[in-house]
């Protein structure tokens, strides 16, 4: 299973900024469900509340009605991708340096944290966590002795490589900046006469604000006085925004990258239907992730749709299973197939993606027990082969199964009569703008070499990278 990353939510100028951002990060929960913070700025007193777990479950009335007071807001949800799973590593990142009060969210991985952090711990930096976010603060207050807030941000950006979407609330000024690659989502929308941030559109949707645009690659829009101005880093846009978001990430009724996540998934089945078709007597999706998919490949084909496994909306992310030997009961008690329509009949399975395997191993057991006749896979994006460093919970080739396997393997290992992935050009097709995107999961070409060197990483069986 993949796991979210994170979700940033701003707001300037509004009188209920903590309980916008509230409901913002409450939104794009799906982004990451390990801890949520907000901190907010008065006019003269910064305040902050961060705590570990979901945002209902972080933040209550006290909260969000008497103690986090102000009119500017910054609000952050996380995975961990770079961190262990720690209070201290929660975000916004808060410090007071030089007369500013500074709080600091961001969603991305920089792949150059490492080296940076023992220069900066070589010059006298302590560090106080181990994300690489306060990497960048402590660039920031390096740069900010001799310069303003934007010039330092333009500084430190400078330093830094890989995937950052960063919100800074820097005493009564509202920054957002997007790396030069664009690599995560991050938009602009305005409540009234008040500008907001969010990861996605679909925390505009939910406090009925404006969707205006999205922030372009390498781009710094910085909100004071109710006034909005941008600016662009130095180093040159290379667009390259991840496509995992229009795959999996991003909710799919939001708009990412200015494009609509649904639609795209639409295309992705649409296409996958063009490029392997079978006979069979229906589609159906594991929910919830395959069902755009699932509907593009019933529209194409002229096969009907059927919801054939029922998801359980209310399992927690503690349930406790009944025994250690119950391995897959995490998985049953989530997905429930319906055994009359399976029984005795083709199936044609639609997935957004593979990882692993072994979670839809144990799905595809269960509807040969139930008496399918024929089971079909169909994957609305090509096989995984190559880890991510820019801020997707699979950084290591050991867990990838399409990095070791053929996919006649893969399709043995599931218990599959037949499995086809979206190929890379079927993908390129269901987007809008297709060379803009990064594909290094599947091609194994970084836009941004993690060692700092450009070439392909090529593949070993012991999960260690090589040059090619």
């Amino acid at each position: 299973m993949k796991k979210e990353y994170c979700g940033l939510f701003g707001i300037y100028g509004h009188p209920e900024a903590a309980r916008l951002a509230y409901f913002g990060l409450y939104a794009q929960q799906h982004r990451g469900q390990e801890s949520a913070g907000i901190v907010t700025w008065d006019g003269g007193r910064i305040r902050e509340h961060r705590g570990m777990g979901l945002v209902a479950d972080v933040f209550n009335e006290r909260h969000l009605g008497k103690e986090l007071k102000g009119s500017v807001a910054v609000g952050h949800i996380r995975y961990s991708t770079t961190g262990v799973s720690l209070i201290r590593n929660a975000q916004p990142f808060l410090v007071h340096f030089q007369g500013v009060h500074l709080a600091v969210a961001h969603n991305g991985n920089l792949v150059n944290a490492y080296e940076l952090r023992r220069e900066l711990e070589a010059e006298g930096s302590i560090f106080q966590t181990t994300m690489d976010t306060e990497v960048f603060v402590h660039l920031l207050a390096k740069y900010l002795i001799n310069s303003t807030m934007e010039d330092a941000v333009v500084k430190a950006c400078s330093r830094v490589k890989g995937a950052y979407s960063l919100l800074l609330l820097a005493n009564d000024k509202l920054i957002a900046v997007k790396d030069p690659n664009g690599f995560r989502p991050l938009a602009l929308g305005r409540l009234g006469d008040n500008y907001c941030f969010a990861s996605e559109t679909c925390a505009f949707d939910l406090i009925e604000a404006e969707y205006l645009r999205p922030l372009e690659p390498g781009e710094m829009v910085v909100v004071q006085d109710g006034k909005l101005k941008s600016r662009r880093l130095e180093q040159q846009a290379n667009p390259t925004p991840c496509i995992f978001e229009l795959i999996y990430f991003s909710r799919p009724d939001s708009v990412v990258f200015g494009e609509v996540v649904y639609e795209a998934r639409k295309r992705m089945g649409a296409i996958l239907a063009e490029e392997a078709p079978v006979e069979a007597d229906f589609v159906m999706p594991f929910p919830d992730s395959g069902n755009y998919a699932a509907l593009g490949y019933s529209a194409k084909s002229g096969l009907p749709l059927e919801l054939a496994m029922i998801r359980n909306h209310y399992v927690g992310r503690t349930f406790i299973q009944p025994t250690q030997d119950s391995r897959d009961f995490g998985v049953r008690v989530k997905l429930n197939p319906v055994r009359s329509t399976i029984q005795g009949k083709r199936i044609i399975i639609v997935e957004d993606s593979i990882v692993r395997g072994t979670t839809i191993r144990t799905r595809v057991k269960k509807l040969r027990e139930l008496g399918a006749r024929e089971i079909h896979m169909r994957v609305a994006c090509p096989p995984i082969r190559y880890p991510c460093y820019y801020g997707i919970d699979f950084s290591s080739k050991g867990e990838l199964i399409a990095a070791h396997q053929s996919v006649e393997d893969i399709a043995r290992f599931i218990g599959l009569d037949s499995l086809h992935y979206l190929s890379v050009e079927g993908l390129q097709r269901a987007v809008e703008r297709p060379l803009n995107h990064c594909y290094a999961c599947f091609t194994g070409e970084y836009p941004v070499n993690p060692d700092g060197r450009q070439g392909k990483l090529c593949l070993e069986t012991d999960g260690d990278d090589c040059e090619d």
